[in-house]
């Protein structure tokens, strides 16, 4: 699993992080982002519609978002 690390950073910087790690991605490996701005939930789920999104808050106002490529 590729971990990116995107906390304090505003859209569109971790949508362009996760998209620059999916192309190495085979089928059934995931992705998992950590942020603290809600906004990156949104963009990733419009992103990378096509695949399996899942998400958590971990803590007060941090997200582990998890994309699962199809």
């Amino acid at each position: 699993m590729i971990t990116i690390d995107c906390l304090g950073e505003m859209c569109p910087i971790p949508v362009l992080k996760a998209q620059k790690e999916f192309k190495k991605l085979a089928s059934g490996d995931t992705i998992k982002i950590i942020t603290d701005h809600s906004c990156v939930l949104e963009s990733v789920s419009s992103k990378f519609k096509k695949h399996q999104i899942t998400s958590e808050e971990v803590i007060v106002g941090v997200w582990e978002i998890f994309i699962t490529k199809s």
